[in-house]
């Protein structure tokens, strides 16, 4: 009797490891063996865990409605194609990798935000090595955890804001990281709207008709070595906290209303080792709070720094101000921020002990500056003889400017500023690898 239970027992076992060797993963091909050429059809046909292989063509579907946790692989750059009638690719399971397509034409909508790419309320998604071009807004991630988004190419070519959507856009997410993509040409490069512990790092966003970087109410966010170059404004830090910002280059944002850097009520944020090179105003703040900003390079900027009178308990410490037009700009003559040991290439002090710290304060705050704040029409005096006079006089009865904004310790030499050079012409191997692809 027992030896006849041991035999079921083994047998049942047996069968069971039969079974389960014939449900490993299988892989479908699209477009070689498939004749049809039908991503949709394959989509339906597996069974999670599955890979498509997408051979090389041109695909015109309805939405590719990605509902299981699936690997789609484009071979050969194969084109997806929304026709300009419908959303290309809709993700809607977990645990799915979307890589080396190239996605374009979707459709347009002022009442619903349609995507190339649109990844909805899922976690573990992996979008990497794609080109989306010409869609309305470009990866949307709506209501997602744990995704990824790298070596991307996004363009369009709306001319006004409200017939193109953002490049990259996220919306009540966590955990999301975008990394090595470029953005040319949408509203906003990226977009992040209740996001929570998102890294943004080494991405090119340029060209962007509104922000390079735009965070709205998102918190505990980081962004590092990315390029934001002739947007209508860097990036806007809105209604945010604890946001570290680290290694970025903000250059040839050129505008009435354009800066590389907003920050508007934010608190408790850093702001390190970045180049602001050639903007309107390198940073514009209003309303914010307790942030640190150190070892930045401030360059031929026309205002390397406004600062508004809401602004309070921040720390400016160990930054190089160079050939700016104007340093530093205030709507008010009482502040309650601190500068200390920054380089000013206008300083006029000296340094008896070589200590390579001047023996004199620095007033950063011109008196032509002030009443530029006023009267802007009065930028047509510059560089004109009263302007000098004007400036000389404030420095030996000082009266106007704010006399508690100064710099004690001002530095005799610039500190070197480290970031990491990127492409100027895409800084990830996709782009390089995919040329053929059209502009």
């Amino acid at each position: 009797m027992q030896n006849l239970f041991l035999y079921f027992l083994l047998n049942s076992v047996f069968c069971l490891l039969m079974v389960a060797g014939t449900t490993r993963a299988a892989t479908i091909h699209v477009g070689k063996h498939d004749n049809s050429k039908s991503i949709n059809r394959a989509i339906a046909q597996a069974k999670p865990g599955d890979t498509i292989l997408v051979h090389g063509g041109h695909y015109r579907e309805e939405t590719i409605q990605i509902t299981k946790s699936l690997t789609l692989i484009g071979l050969e750059n194969p084109i997806i194609d929304g026709q300009q009638k419908h959303e290309p690719v809709a993700i809607k399971a977990d645990n799915i990798t979307f890589k080396g397509f190239t996605v374009k034409n979707s459709s347009h909508s002022a009442l619903t935000d349609v995507a190339g790419i649109k990844v909805y309320g899922v976690k573990n998604v992996s979008i990497t090595d794609n080109v989306l071009d010409n869609n309305f807004f470009g990866i949307y991630l709506q209501n997602v955890k744990n995704c990824h988004v790298e070596n991307n190419r996004l363009r369009t070519y709306g001319e006004t804001e409200r017939l193109v959507g953002n490049g990259v856009h996220a919306w009540k997410s966590d955990s999301v990281t975008i990394l090595n993509n470029e953005i040319i040409g949408h509203r906003d490069g990226i977009y992040l709207e209740f996001v929570t512990h998102t890294h943004v790092r080494k991405n090119l966003s340029q060209n962007n008709l509104r922000y390079g970087l735009h965070f709205m109410f998102s918190h505990d966010n980081e962004y590092h070595y990315n390029i934001f170059r002739s947007n209508g404004a860097g990036v806007a830090v809105m209604y945010t906290q604890r946001v570290r910002m680290e290694h970025n280059r903000f250059e040839e944002n050129w505008g009435d209303a354009a800066y590389g850097l907003l920050l508007k009520d934010i608190t408790d944020s850093y702001i390190e080792h970045n180049t602001f090179v050639r903007n309107t105003t390198g940073i514009f703040m209003e309303g914010s709070n307790r942030t640190l900003i150190e070892q930045n390079s401030f360059e031929n900027n026309g205002w390397a720094i406004k600062i508004f009178t809401s602004c309070m308990d921040n720390t400016l410490r160990k930054n190089s101000f160079i050939q700016n037009t104007f340093d530093v700009a205030t709507n008010s003559g009482k502040l309650n921020n601190t500068f200390v040991e920054n380089y000013w290439d206008k300083y006029e002090g000296y340094d008896l002990d070589k200590n390579g710290i001047g023996d004199v304060p620095h007033h950063p705050v011109s008196l032509f500056s002030m009443l530029i704040e006023r009267y802007p029409a009065a930028m047509l005096l510059f560089r004109s003889f009263m302007v000098t006079l004007f400036d000389r006089s404030e420095k030996m009865i000082p009266s106007l400017t704010p006399e508690n904004l100064k710099d004690d310790s001002p530095l005799m030499k610039p500190l070197p500023i480290k970031t990491e050079k990127l492409s100027a012409t895409g800084n990830s191997e996709v782009f390089r690898r995919r040329k053929g692809v059209e502009e």
